[in-house]
């Protein structure tokens, strides 16, 4: 395992970089891995940890690399997890701050609220449906720290799995009412369309991904709760955005949620 220090020492550059809006280098040249995703763990868990002593609140877990193309892309055979914190959801239509984000692209994504904890261990596909209170369209507007986006595994684990912020439609759909592998998405960037794809491009079925999640985040210790957003990863290609950008997901009988970023103040 990596030494404490270099973890530290990683966690160190990705807030600093968080919090003075410049991006910093890839903290695998730090800490001297660009594969061993525990340590990109470890890396995220300081800054996590650091967040909540803060006070800054969870509100759910973020999956990503859903996709077979971005896992040979970045060298792993399973996605990734990030923590979520409530400030940065944002509610259909409203409009994200100018200089909240350093490289932001947009995802269209299918977002679970839990009902209840699902905290046993190993799930069932049946187990993850009677514990979701319902499904909503979704925005991840993934963001990193990391400049250019010159990552590997350990970059993107290390810093919060690339979280940015989130946009959740605000008209929930019950698991009865809709067949989540098969919904179409199509994803506009200022009435221009630039990415499409459907339900069963996350692992085969959105359900599918949010259960791999739930027995990861038991093998950790820290499970799903009731009244946690899921965000169950990508349902097409990401796209690059920027100041002053509109966008528009439809997800067919899911619905459609959303967001523009602001311009910069004049």
């Amino acid at each position: 395992m990596t030494d404490r220090a270099l973890i530290e020492e990683a966690a160190a550059i990705l807030r600093a970089a968080a919090e003075s809006g410049v991006p910093c280098g890839p903290v695998r040249d730090v800490v001297g891995t660009e594969t061993d995703i525990d340590v990109g763990y470890a890396i995220q868990e300081v800054n996590v940890t650091a967040d909540i002593a803060s006070g800054r609140r969870v509100a759910g877990r973020k999956i990503g690399i859903t996709s077979k193309a971005v896992m040979e892309q970045v060298g792993v055979d399973q996605p990734d997890f990030g923590t979520l914190f409530i400030d940065m959801e944002y509610g259909d239509g409203v409009p994200i701050e100018h200089g909240r984000l350093l490289q932001p692209r947009a995802e269209a994504e299918v977002a679970l609220v839990l009902e209840h904890d699902l905290d046993l261990g190993k799930h069932g596909f049946n187990d993850i449906i009677a514990a979701t209170a319902y499904a909503l369209p979704s925005i991840e507007i993934v963001d990193s720290r990391i400049a250019d986006w010159n990552i590997r595994i350990v970059d993107t684990v290390a810093d919060n799995a690339s979280c940015g912020v989130y946009v959740l439609g605000g008209k929930p759909v019950p698991l009865r009412d809709v067949d989540l592998r098969t919904i179409p998405m199509r994803m506009d960037i200022d009435g221009e369309t630039v990415s499409t794809g459907e339900g069963a491009a996350c692992l085969g079925h959105p359900l599918h991904a949010a259960r791999w999640l739930a027995d990861v985040m038991c093998e950790r210790g820290t499970p799903l709760r009731a009244g946690d957003v899921v965000m169950t990863g990508a349902l097409g290609p990401m796209k690059p955005l920027a100041s002053g950008n509109s966008v528009v997901c439809d997800f067919g009988p899911l619905g459609t949620v959303t967001t523009f970023l602001e311009n910069a103040p004049t």
